[in-house]
């Protein structure tokens, strides 16, 4: 690990010296990259800096352990147990910084709620979900801008799709994809009988241009009136969009807009960002079928959280994590949740990579 650290402060020093290089400076391109590789160098660096001053301060107390002075070495012993602890917090921090980065982290995001078994209980709960995530998007600083929304007749969505954009959204919300359950009496339950139902969530990092070139020649693209709610253009204009891939079948519609031009540069985000997600799953099923619990998979068919109403429950089944706090989190106070999952998957990363 060390000699991989001193390889990282040989490259931060490089990189530094590249981004003061007038002829690097004059390639915008270039110089955002290495701007980008400098933030995620400085921090290892900084750490790392932090553990070689705790080192020496454990060697400098070492040593006063040997004195004559009874005072200096219980003072030397007690200032000793405090720094070996810091030493052993920023040892594990290293390690977490050292494990292969997530190329996707930085993107924002396209955000598909969907539901699932349950009627329209589902559709409500997808509603729920839905500001769940945009009010924790909230405390972010993230920008929410829908793309496209099937409404429910008796409220909440049949399926909301959104881009999610800021800072490290997809590092955030990753692990968000997959069955998310509810079990709650629902408004329209005379009984007041307990009710399951089922929403999928799906995170697909958006995809940049530079991901994907699609050949316009493997698109269909249709154009037909926008039904429902929304004014004079959705009977009278040929506004909405439904763009087909071809060779894969993809197939994505967009209504939201007047213009059809916005219509399909929105449909166009939200089909690239599927198929790039489409290939991903694809290159990590054939590289590790069997890790299908693995960060990332592209399996969302699990069930993958409970949001249990009557209790005030919300359980994570990947870590078994629970919380008697429901209202909290459906008001968007996620990131214990998110922190924990976090931890979990780099535990996991951190093990396997010592395998």
């Amino acid at each position: 690990m060390f000699t991989k650290l001193e390889e990282v402060v040989d490259r931060f020093r490089e990189v530094e010296g590249l981004l003061s290089d007038p002829s690097v400076m004059a390639n915008q391109e270039k110089f955002r990259a290495l701007t980008r590789e400098h933030a995620d160098l400085s921090e290892v660096v900084e750490v790392y800096g932090a553990y070689c001053k705790v080192r020496e301060q454990i060697e400098g107390n070492r040593e006063l352990l040997r004195d004559a002075d009874p005072e200096i070495k219980e003072m030397a012993r007690a200032e000793l147990e405090e720094l070996e602890q810091r030493q052993e917090e920023l040892e594990q921090q290293l390690k977490v910084l050292l494990l292969p980065k997530d190329p996707n982290d930085e993107k924002n995001i396209i955000l598909e709620v969907r539901a699932g078994t349950g009627g329209d209980e589902a559709a409500l709960f997808a509603g729920d979900l839905f500001r769940m995530y945009s009010r924790y998007a909230d405390t972010k600083g993230w920008k929410v801008e829908l793309l496209s929304a099937a409404e429910s007749d008796a409220g909440g969505f049949k399926e909301v799709i959104a881009m999610v954009s800021g800072q490290r959204v997809y590092s955030r919300l990753k692990y968000e994809s997959g069955t998310h359950r509810v079990q709650r009496v629902p408004e329209t339950e005379a009984q007041g009988r307990i009710h399951t139902s089922a929403c999928t969530v799906a995170v697909l990092p958006e995809a940049e241009d530079v991901d994907l070139d699609i050949d316009p020649g493997d698109l269909r693209i249709d154009v037909y009136r926008a039904s429902g709610a929304g004014g004079q253009h959705v009977n009278k204009t040929e506004s909405a969009v439904r763009i087909t891939h071809l060779p894969t079948g993809v197939v994505v519609s967009c209504q939201d807009e007047k213009s059809q031009h916005k219509n399909k540069a929105k449909a166009m985000k939200v089909l690239k960002s599927r198929i790039l997600d489409s290939m991903r799953a694809e290159q990590e099923a054939k590289m590790a079928a069997d890790r299908k619990s693995q960060v990332g998979s592209g399996d969302r068919s699990e069930r993958i959280r409970t949001y249990n109403f009557p209790q005030g429950r919300c359980t994570d089944h990947r870590i078994g994590l629970t919380l008697y706090r429901l209202e909290s989190i459906m008001a968007g106070d996620l990131d214990e949740i998110v922190d924990s999952l976090t931890t979990h998957y780099q535990s996991e990363s951190m093990a396997s990579q010592e395998k």
